[in-house]
């Protein structure tokens, strides 16, 4: 009776032994399936490139390296089942957002662009749709560097410098021309450059013909005399038709007002007329020599009035919106260190210069002294026009693609959220500021640098998490198949 007790207490336990030896073997096989199922490989210089075993990169032939598990790693994608876990009465609203365009929000509910209702957006769930938010342990932020800034309101403008050149005013271009031939008997302004007041005399011309006409507008003038007390009315009217004929001849060739006064007064004829200047200014061109025969609307003087002077510059296309006519710029020379002279813009040309991509700007500047001389090189700074409380960031924080702008905004935490904005000009201090159209709210905390690395680790993450859905998705429909292969068989065999 020992003896039978003994063997069967040994079959017992050398069964019980080996329940649990391949129980223990198949917990293991399923524990290592389970992280070879989980277990994804990449490569170093393509992170797009995911992998579900180890290898080489089909791109450049590198050695794959294991993704890091989200328990593991630094660096992981925000899961939605905790979000999903948290009632959303329990926690608080960031701001409300359009249910087709996830980058356009607002501080208060109400109706979107489109007319819809605004969903709101609760604390922890925040993602917007811009590769996914990714949270990075804090000694790995400072490890890479990671600065932030706020989005803020200002004032925002725009300085932009540029260089121009001094140039005549040509609303104050005179050129003094003659309406008879003749010869210059007297030269009283012989040399370009000279400066001159306006009435000054220029020089004295003697026309035959201007000689001829005096005496005829006496002989008229005397004839008038004898008939004006005549009886007879057509006598009168054309004593006084002809007398006005011909000063009407001399007034049409520049002879003064005064000079004909002076005709009637004294009776004598001047053998030459005197031309005077019609401006203040300076002679920039002369075609007169003492003693030469001239031809009538011959051009004898070219007279600038410097006592305003313009300026042309030019602008970028992408500076016109900042331009508008009647606003200040400052100016500097080189020729005057420490002098600024203000003016304002005068016109903006209403086209591009192909050539050099460029909008020319005429400015207008006062001239009192003499200081601007034209031919000048200069340089010119524009305060542009103000957009009021426009809502900006710093320039670096943008990501530009090319196909959209993407700026990281901080959630806290460790997690960092990629967000599409819409943006429009650059400007502000030192022209590092960019305005915000669309996607970003006033007083929210952005990265400044090492963005790029997050944008990369954010493109990783989203490819992982897509592959996983795949992945998912075909499981799902394997065993969906397996499930009605079973159910076949069962039918078959009852």
């Amino acid at each position: 009776m020992n003896m039978k007790r003994i063997i069967w207490t040994s079959i017992v336990l050398a069964f019980a032994l080996g329940i649990f030896f391949f129980s223990g073997c198949a917990g293991d096989e399923k524990q290592t399936t389970a992280q070879t199922e989980t277990q994804l490989w990449t490569c170093g210089m393509h992170p797009e490139v995911i992998l579900d075993k180890p290898g080489n990169c089909p791109k450049c032939g590198m050695k794959l390296v294991p993704v890091k598990n989200t328990s593991q790693g630094s660096i992981a994608m925000s899961g939605g089942d905790e979000q999903k876990s948290e009632s959303d009465m329990d926690r608080k609203i960031l701001y409300w957002r359009a249910p087709m365009d996830p980058t356009e929000i607002y501080d208060h509910p109400g109706k979107s662009k489109m007319g819809m209702d605004l969903i709101p957006v609760h604390e922890g769930a925040e993602t917007l749709g811009g590769g996914g938010t990714i949270t990075i342990d804090p000694v790995t932020v400072q490890n890479m560097g990671v600065r932030t800034d706020r989005v803020q309101r200002m004032d925002f403008t725009r300085n932009i410098r540029t260089v121009g050149k001094i140039e005549y005013d040509e609303e104050k271009l005179y050129t003094v021309t003659t309406k008879i031939s003749g010869w210059i008997e007297k030269l009283y302004v012989d040399y370009e450059g000279e400066l001159i007041q306006k009435g000054e005399p220029l020089l004295e011309i003697y026309s035959p013909e201007l000689v001829t006409t005096q005496e005829e507008y006496l002989l008229a003038l005397n004839t008038y005399k004898m008939v004006s007390q005549s009886s007879i009315e057509t006598i009168r009217e054309g004593a006084e038709s002809l007398l006005e004929s011909t000063r009407k001849r001399l007034l049409y060739w520049d002879v003064p007002p005064s000079t004909i006064d002076r005709l009637e007064k004294t009776g004598e004829v001047k053998k030459t007329v005197l031309l005077r200047s019609p401006a203040k200014g300076m002679v920039v061109h002369k075609n007169a020599v003492e003693g030469m025969q001239i031809k009538e609307g011959m051009d004898l003087y070219d007279i600038a009035d410097l006592s305003t002077v313009w300026v042309h510059a030019s602008i970028y296309d992408n500076e016109v919106p900042w331009i508008k006519e009647g606003q200040k710029a400052e100016m500097e020379l080189s020729y005057l260190p420490g002098n600024k002279f203000t003016g304002t813009v005068d016109y903006v040309y209403p086209y591009l210069r192909e050539k050099a991509r460029d909008v020319h700007v005429r400015l207008q500047f006062a001239n009192p002294n003499l200081d601007l001389k034209p031919g000048m090189y200069v340089n010119i700074q524009f305060q542009g026009r103000v957009i009021p409380d426009a809502l900006v960031v710093p320039s670096q924080a943008v990501i530009r693609s090319g196909e959209r702008n993407v700026v990281f905004v901080v959630r806290g935490g460790g997690k960092f959220e990629p967000r599409e904005v819409n943006i429009g000009e650059e400007g502000g201090l030192d022209n590092a500021f960019v305005r915000v159209i669309s996607g970003l709210r006033n007083g929210e905390e952005i990265v400044t640098s090492a963005q790029f690395l997050l944008d990369s680790e954010s493109r990783l993450q989203e490819a992982i998490q897509k592959m996983l859905q795949e992945r998912k998705v075909k499981m799902d429909q394997g065993s969906t198949m397996d499930m009605k292969e079973n159910s076949g068989m069962e039918g078959h065999q009852h």
